[in-house]
Order: C-alpha cells, then structure tokens, then sequence
C-alpha cells in the first residue's frame, strides 16, 4: 500500500509540474504577445508646449520591434529652434518581461555577469519602465538631479486607426513643465 501511495504521490506531482509548466508558458507567450500590435514605425510632427506657453516645432519618429527576450522602442525628436539650430536626438530602450503582467523592465547595460540591468537613477542615469494598458503602451523615464529633485517623462502610445496617438508629458518635482500630443502615422 505504501509503494501505491508513493506512485500515486508521484504521478500527481508529476502532473502538477507539468501544468504548472504549461502555465508559465502559455502565460508568457500571452504576455509577449500583446506588443504585437504596436509593432511597426510611426512619423509625425507637433508642437512642444512649455509651461510658460511657448511652442516648438518638432518633427517625431517611433519604431517598436520584438527582440529576443521582449521588445525594443525606439524614437527620434528634431526641435526647431526659433534662431535656426535644429537640436536632434536619438532614444531606444530594450525591454523584458517583469514579474508583474504587463510592466516591463527596461534592460539597458550590463552588469559584471553579462545580465541586462536598468540604468542607476542615483547615479544621474534614467531609470525607465514600461506598461501596457489596453491600447496604450507606456514609457516613464525617471531622473534625479543633482540636488534630489527628479525629473518624470511619461510617453503615452495609444492605437488608433492608422497608427499612435502619443502623448509626451514632462514633470519636474511634481510640477508640469511640457506636454504635447500628437498622431504618428504608421508606415
């Protein structure tokens, strides 16, 4: 009867690591699939509104891609000067998977044993996360400046017909300093 009860255990274990298996995986797969869609490269233009009220033309690229281990969002800002510069910059951030549905970490160095890791905010480096809810994708970037203070970006990528709705939102202590929205087209 012992010996019974023993492959019986054992039997009910096995089923259970099987499931649980299945779980984890049919989850992840679930997970990884809501990017999907979001994936593709989207343009447009707008203008920046500061606090005080000014306005500056930007022109505005995204591209959202799968990696091997999540996702990658990329995105491009041209600022027009009112004196004729034109300022360019460039972004683009991998993301994996959290321990939490639809949050996604940001890996964006490497630490000593070869594994991605978020930068160190403390250090003057952004910290960045990612969600998704429902239709809108979410990037937030945190700062810490020198004295304490923090800085949050938040891009908000909602789907519409034709590509994204973004909306850019800049805080510094809590204060907002600049917004904009805008559609990006999809390509």
């Amino acid at each position: 009867m012992l010996v019974s009860q023993r492959i019986s255990s054992m039997k009910v274990a096995a089923f259970t690591a099987g499931l649980l298996l299945w779980v984890v995986v049919l989850g992840s797969t679930v997970r990884a699939a809501e990017i999907t869609p979001f994936i593709g490269s989207y343009i447009g233009s707008a203008d920046v509104v500061d606090v005080d009220g000014t306005a500056t033309p930007r022109d505005m690229s995204v591209s959202i891609h799968e990696t091997a281990k999540g996702f990658n969002v990329s995105w491009k800002t041209t600022t027009y000067k009112s004196d004729g510069r034109v300022k360019e910059q460039k972004f683009s951030v991998d993301f994996q998977q959290s321990d939490r549905p639809d949050v996604f970490s940001a890996a964006m160095k490497r630490n000593v044993f070869g594994h991605e890791v978020p930068l160190d905010p403390i250090k003057g480096e952004p910290f960045v996360w990612g969600r998704i809810d429902g239709q809108t994708l979410t990037v937030f970037s945190l700062f810490i400046n020198e004295q304490g203070g923090y800085e949050l970006q938040q891009f908000d990528r909602t789907l519409t017909d034709g590509g994204l709705n973004l909306a850019f939102t800049r805080f510094i202590n809590g204060e907002k300093s600049r917004s904009v929205e805008t559609f990006l087209m999809k390509q």
